[in-house]
């Protein structure tokens, strides 16, 4: 600080300078200091190129941040280009920019030193999530066409939530619900979370709609300031939102993880504006596009229609055509049936003319009618049905008597035929053999056994006798495929139920 000089006389023994002087005097003296420095750190910012062909960013590490700067004529000849997030080392010299008391490293030369810290954690967390199919394709869902509400999980504050409401506006208004986060800090993975949960638990018959669709919306922004929207927790809620979802955090350049859990990305928070609601002026031509097509389609259908009825008419014959047979064949009958009255009547007068009416024959039509009176209530006199219901009443006892009696003879012989089957029945059961000094045995699963080949030393057999069962051990070894003249048993005491050895 030698060379600074006070600008006036001072009461004081404090010397006073401008604020050029100590600008001036920091920028020396740091260039003289640090002339040619080598800086190892992680590129931060970067964006790529300014319109002027500079390029502005920071380098990093766990505690400290330097910005930097690269020059249009420097960055044309490096062999390497910056990346955000790769760590380099950069050679150049330190200086300061007064206009806004910052120092910074003038950057000559730019060589690689490996992946970030931040970048091998976002790479580890994405390869993680992926595999658990968080990132899957089969998981997005389609974005509704026309939704009535759009819920929006962003700072209430920034540019960026009024830009969203103006888009939507333009194109097509509707309900927006804002949920407030902080899109920057530590709390952001947890208030972004908390915040598409909450849309989906939202009842869509409660008193505040459920969204159709929803937005997570930043401004753009380096890797740390974007940091939140890399959150485990954001990625996992984004992915199990029933509820569609639109990622516009940051850039187009600009990638999270919750762009890839997310059901469709937009560049930028107005390009998320676009891609949730339709344009309502190109929606109303649209339909009147269509609804034109309608009228049209319905005319020119309807004049079809009409000039092929118009072409059936010509092809049918007339009504004189159709009504000419039917009308003479009707001409034809009336002229007969005048005729026909005529002769009928003239035959009906010749008829009665020849009928004789006499006392005499009027008196014996009445006496054939009297008689045929008589033979009828002959018939239906009270005596006649009483000796016809009491000849009906004999046939049925008799039929009744003839009944019982069938019946009776029909369970005499079914029960002859029973009790000759249980006889049958009987004869043929193998306790009748048991009786006569045989035994019954059966092996563990209770089948008879019928050869000695299937006995085995050792298996657990029963034997049935004609008055109880016994238990029995085989023992020794197999028998001979010849039984032998004689086997000897054990007798089981009555009652059976004791054990016994079978050999």
């Amino acid at each position: 600080m030698s060379d600074l000089l006070p600008t006036s006389d001072s009461p004081t023994n404090a010397a006073e300078f401008t604020v050029s002087e100590i600008s001036g005097a920091l920028k020396r003296a740091v260039e003289d200091q640090f002339g040619n420095v080598r800086v190892r750190g992680e590129i931060s910012g970067y964006r790529g190129p300014h319109s002027s062909g500079h390029a502005y960013f920071a380098l990093k590490d766990e505690r400290a941040r330097l910005e930097a700067v690269i020059w249009k004529g420097t960055f044309s000849r490096l062999k390497f280009r910056p990346e955000e997030g790769m760590e380099v080392i950069a050679s150049g010299k330190l200086t300061t920019y007064p206009g806004s008391s910052k120092y910074q490293i003038v950057i000559d030369n730019l060589e690689p030193a490996g992946a970030g810290a931040l970048m091998a954690l976002l790479e580890e967390r994405r390869r993680k999530l992926a595999a658990e199919g968080l990132f899957d394709d089969e998981r997005k869902r389609a974005l509704p066409f026309m939704p009535r509400v759009v819920g929006v999980v962003t700072s209430p504050t920034g540019s960026v939530i009024r830009d969203i409401i103006h888009r939507i506006t333009d194109r097509f208004p509707l309900h927006v619900l804002v949920w407030p986060v902080r899109v920057q800090g530590d709390t952001t993975g947890a208030e972004v979370s908390a915040a598409i949960e909450g849309f989906n638990r939202l009842d869509p018959a409660g008193p505040i709609p459920r969204p159709d669709v929803l937005i997570v919306a930043r401004g753009g922004g380096s890797l740390e300031d974007l940091w939140g929207f890399n959150d485990e927790a954001v990625v996992r809620a984004a992915a199990a939102s029933s509820i569609p979802l639109i990622s516009a955090v940051g850039h187009e350049t600009d990638w999270t993880l919750i762009d890839h859990a997310a059901d469709v990305r937009a560049p930028t928070p107005t390009g998320a504006a676009e891609l949730a609601v339709p344009v309502k002026a190109d929606l109303e031509a649209a339909l009147s596009r269509l609804s034109a097509r309608l009228k049209g389609a319905v005319s020119r259908s309807t004049e079809r229609k009409r000039q092929g009825l118009r072409a059936a008419a010509r092809a049918l014959p007339s009504a004189d055509q159709l009504l000419a047979l039917p009308r003479r064949r009707f001409d034809e009958a009336a002229s007969r049936l005048g005729r026909a009255l005529f002769a009928n009547t003239e035959a009906k007068r010749l008829r009665f003319r020849g009928l004789r009416l006499s006392p005499a024959m009027l008196h014996r039509r009445v006496n054939e009618a009297r008689a045929r009176f008589a033979r009828d209530a002959a018939r239906v006199a009270p005596a006649t049905l009483t000796r016809r219901m009491e000849t009906h009443r004999q046939t049925l006892q008799l039929l009744g008597r003839r009944a019982d009696q069938c019946i009776a003879a029909t369970l005499e012989r079914r029960s002859t035929r029973l009790a000759q089957a249980g006889r049958l029945a009987e004869t043929l059961s193998h306790k009748s053999v048991l009786q006569r000094g045989f035994a019954l045995i059966r092996d563990a699963d209770e089948k008879p056994v019928k050869s000695a080949t299937h006995i085995k030393p050792g298996d657990v057999l029963s034997i049935e006798f004609a008055d109880g069962r016994a238990g029995a051990v085989a023992s020794g070894s197999q028998a001979p495929a010849k039984p032998p003249a004689r086997k000897q048993t054990t007798k089981p005491k009555a009652g059976g139920g004791e054990q016994g050895s079978l050999f």
